[in-house]
């Protein structure tokens, strides 16, 4: 009865018998079309032109394409001229006009050429339906003439060239040129993953988003530092205090100022009644390909000094409350002698690099001060009534998730929590326990949870500090966070700094732990593969990106200039295509007008991880299993109409 009611309904769609032919006749036919290409990229940590690079160049497809189309048919500058025009339209097209004085028509004519040639190729493996969907309106007709027009069709050679010609004498060259170029970036890649952390260490994070939210087909893995400004927009005060302390640690004030409009005086005022006399030099910010001046630098150290001790209070004042979470550890301000200026952990003394403290009353360290209230809730009335601010976090809790299952791999940040022995750790929620699947389904759960917040309704955004922190948090996954004695202790014992990661970054390595953790997600242990963020590989010390005999693939690289240094690199991309699975490792992105000049010239290396004997179909994929169970209703309805269980409709 239920399966009858659903095919009435699909009959409202396809009313007769021709239609669902046709569909049915469509679907069989795109179930073997070839997969389209997946681009996998992960802790962008705010580095938004080298993100944007490796969008434009398709970490090297592009350029690839280009070599394969154009070798022996034009030179390598022509071929390294394209595909800058390809990666950077409007701005090749200015350079060009300001080395020329102007673009000739032969130039023009080259230019649309070459890319109509390029994105024929580029768009090959999609339906003509799909194509027409991704054209932009106001060119749509004519671009779809120009991209199935065929070669050697002598016949509508002219006709061709009229199109193009007429282009070039009506001025309208350079908009069919910048359109095609998006084109071709579009089809390029048709899948794009975020596999956690585009927040904190880089100064755009916000331009990042808003590039995320115009793309075409986007999925996100939340990572710690997503998270961190998520539960910050919600409200969740150590949070925010946490997000606005790493961001003036790295010299991004203008990110919150001017990228999200949040008013920073407060704190600068707090700063400047409790800590002008003191310089505040542990608190200097990391500066990274910036520069500020004496004063800027001083100010920026002193408001980091005062948000890194409300935090502090607030953390302390979330510990005690949430018991559950197991964090006593962490009670650093109850712990320090003031007069004396040292600090007692486990029954040994450690002097305090910095031992001014005027806003910390000794007798109830956790306590705010009636300015450093006032200064947290005006900046938790900020974020969570900043507009922008909240746009781009909703768009991480519609897009994004703690893992996900795609086309055979498993996507996740951070990791699985498992103990020394191998087997997934038992943690403690509430009333129960939970590991493998299980934990990561609950602090997903919580996620979406927290973010329908109301008063007096349970509050579960105390959680998402948790996934900032916490011991068993999948996106952390280390038993300790260790930022408040790195402030304000200096000593060689580097076990007091020591953060202990999780057993699963060790126990990755084995084929059996990756196949273990498959097996939990119900993915196929002998085909799927486990996709990493999180933990930048150190390439130049050796260290491999491919774990567990190929079974897990940590494509952090580093991004991040602050990273540069540790891994030798400058990020990895993954590429999954129909015939192949690659590795991408990138060169510091030095600028645009570099990317200008030479093309794609950043790649580093690549190394296929694996080659399909037989290529990829579409029928090969999740979305092929829903197109075949289209197909299956279909062809139950078109059964229906033969046999007169539902009538056919013609008007």
């Amino acid at each position: 009865m239920n399966e009858i009611k659903y095919l009435k309904l699909l009959s409202e769609q396809f009313p007769n018998i021709p239609a669902v032919s046709t569909e049915i006749i469509n679907l069989k036919a795109i179930l073997n079309l070839p997969k389209s290409t997946e681009l996998f990229i992960t802790d962008l940590h705010g580095e938004y032109e080298a993100f944007q690079y490796m969008l434009n160049t398709a970490s090297g497809v592009i350029e690839y394409k280009i070599n394969h189309i154009f070798e022996g048919e034009i030179s390598e500058e022509e071929r390294r001229e394209l595909a800058a025009l390809i990666f950077y339209p409007e701005e090749k097209l200015d350079e060009i006009r300001g080395k020329k004085g102007e673009i000739s028509k032969e130039d023009y004519t080259l230019f649309l050429n070459r890319a109509i040639k390029l994105s024929k190729e580029v768009s090959a493996i999609y339906t003509r339906s799909k194509v027409r969907k991704a054209l932009p309106k106001e060119f749509a007709y004519i671009l779809e003439e120009l991209m199935h027009l065929k070669e050697d069709d002598i016949n509508k050679r002219d006709y061709h060239d009229k199109i193009v010609s007429t282009i070039i004498e009506i001025g309208q060259a350079e908009n069919f040129i910048i359109s095609l170029a998006k084109l071709i970036q579009r089809f390029t890649i048709d899948k794009l993953h975020i596999v956690g952390d585009i927040f904190d260490r880089g100064s755009h994070p916000h331009k990042i988003i808003a590039e995320l939210k115009e793309h075409h087909d986007v999925d996100v893995q939340w990572g710690n530092h997503d998270i961190l400004w998520m539960g910050a927009a919600l409200g969740q005060k150590a949070l925010i205090a946490t997000a606005i302390r790493v961001t003036v640690r790295y010299g991004n004030l203008e990110m919150l100022e001017e990228g999200y409009g949040i008013n920073m005086r407060p704190l600068a005022r707090l700063a400047m009644d409790y800590y002008d006399y003191d310089d505040c030099d542990i608190f200097c910010p990391k500066l990274i390909e910036k520069e500020l001046d004496d004063q800027e630098e001083l100010i920026s150290s002193q408001m980091q000094k005062a948000i890194a001790v409300i935090q502090f209070k607030l953390e302390g004042n979330l510990i005690k409350r949430r018991s559950e979470f197991n964090m006593n550890e962490a009670l650093y301000l109850e712990k320090i002698d003031y007069d004396r200026g040292v600090i007692n952990l486990d029954g040994k003394e450690y002097e305090l690099t910095d031992k001014h403290f005027p806003t910390i009353d000794p007798d109830d360290p956790y306590k705010l001060n009636a300015q450093e209230q006032e200064v947290i809730n005006q900046l938790s009335h900020s974020f969570k009534n900043n507009d922008k601010l909240q746009e781009d976090i909703r768009f991480l809790f519609n897009n994004g998730s703690m893992y996900k299952k795609y086309n055979g791999n498993l996507l996740f940040h951070g990791c699985v929590p498992l103990d020394e022995n191998g087997d997934f750790s038992c943690v403690n929620i509430g009333e129960k326990t939970a590991s493998g699947k299980d934990l990561l389904d609950f602090f997903q759960d919580i996620v979406r949870q927290s973010y329908s917040y109301k008063e007096g309704k349970v509050d579960q955004r105390d959680w998402l500090w948790y996934l900032w922190r916490g011991e068993f948090s999948p996106l952390f996954g280390k038993d300790r966070m260790t930022t408040f004695l790195r402030y304000f202790t200096d000593e060689d014992d580097e076990s007091l700094y020591k953060e202990n990661k999780n057993p699963y970054y060790s126990l990755r390595e084995t084929e059996e732990v990756c196949r273990m953790i498959l097996k939990e997600f119900d993915m196929n242990p002998n085909k799927g593969r486990i996709i990493n963020g999180h933990t930048p590989v150190e390439e130049k010390r050796g260290e491999s990106p491919i774990k567990g005999n190929g079974r897990l693939l940590v494509i952090d690289g580093g991004i991040s200039a602050a990273y540069h240094k540790k891994t030798g690199i400058a990020g990895y991309t993954l590429i999954y295509n129909h015939s192949e699975l690659r590795l991408i490792s990138h060169k510091p992105f030095i600028s645009k007008a570099e990317a200008l000049k030479n093309g794609n010239n950043d790649t580093v290396d690549s190394m296929r991880v694996n080659r399909f004997e037989e290529k990829l179909k579409i029928n090969d994929t999740d979305n092929g299993a829903k197109l075949r169970e289209d197909v299956e209703y279909l062809i139950k309805l078109l059964d229906a109409y033969k046999s007169g269980i539902i009538k056919e409709k013609y008007n």
